[in-house]
């Protein structure tokens, strides 16, 4: 399996994510000429994406996927009552490539790569994470979570790689400029991951087969990708569990290197 992400924080993001013929993208919440050329920038053809799937109905997240579906074809996966507010407010345009997918039932794309829904805590219908499964590899992503539950711990579980909200340090959220109301938002059981509950996760879902972990969703106010680095290193190193794992940090702008397990 190979992962890619080609943008990640609050202006849009997008993951690529490849095994054996399969080919797909994690939303789209960039332009489609941005998307396009990121997806260039790595040697892969958008026409030869096979799906798109969606955690939830946030533009940063959805800004691209209708387009992109109507330019290529791409089918795009979303839960029942995820697709219920994206076409009853027309957040993506008209689509008609619709697929539905159930939370804890896994699709199989390509008979080759089977992904599975979660749900998780957010500010939407019915936002989820996933995890990506071949015959012998895992990948798990999560990001825009607002609390950790067991179910999420467990879900994470015996990952080989996996992509982690690492949005904000709780510091400097506080100190920050937004309006009280948006920072009680931010780190509120509805709203992102703090730096120190992230690596918490981290942590707990740490094994000696999990072969990297990617910093996701930083937020440009109220972070630092330094600070986020560090609260992943230290809490790994503090308690034995920094032998073999790679940390990267997933940028807006730049796709992060493609990544194997």
């Amino acid at each position: 399996m190979k992962l890619c992400i080609l943008a990640s924080g609050s202006k849009g993001n997008c993951t690529y994510i490849k095994a054996g013929k399969a080919r797909i993208l994690v939303d789209i919440g960039i332009s489609v000429t941005q998307v396009i050329a990121k997806l260039k920038q790595i040697g892969v053809d958008p026409v030869d994406i096979t799906a798109i799937f969606i955690t939830h109905e946030h533009d940063d997240h959805i800004k691209g996927v209708g387009f992109f579906s109507r330019k290529f074809g791409t089918p795009i996966y979303a839960t029942q009552k995820t697709w219920d507010v994206i076409l009853a407010k027309e957040l993506m345009g008209k689509v008609t490539n619709i697929k539905i997918i159930d939370v804890a039932v896994p699709v199989l794309i390509a008979n080759v790569l089977r992904i599975k829904a979660f749900s998780i805590s957010h500010d939407t219908v019915d936002p989820v994470g996933y995890v990506f499964n071949t015959t012998t590899k895992k990948i798990g992503y999560l990001t825009d979570c607002g609390t950790i539950d067991q179910n999420i711990v467990s879900e994470l579980s015996d990952c080989n790689g996996i992509v982690l909200e690492f949005n904000h340090e709780l510091n400097l959220l506080e100190v920050g400029k937004y309006p009280y109301f948006l920072k009680k938002r931010i780190a509120s059981n509805i709203g992102h991951l703090s730096n120190d509950d992230a690596a918490k996760l981290l942590l707990d879902v740490y094994h000696k087969n999990l072969k990297w972990a990617i910093l996701a969703h930083i937020s440009e106010e109220n972070n630092v990708p330094e600070l986020a680095y560090l609260s992943a290193k230290n809490i790994l190193k503090g308690n034995n569990k920094n032998s073999d794992i790679q940390l990267y940090i997933a940028q807006q702008k730049k796709p992060s290197a493609i990544l194997t397990i």
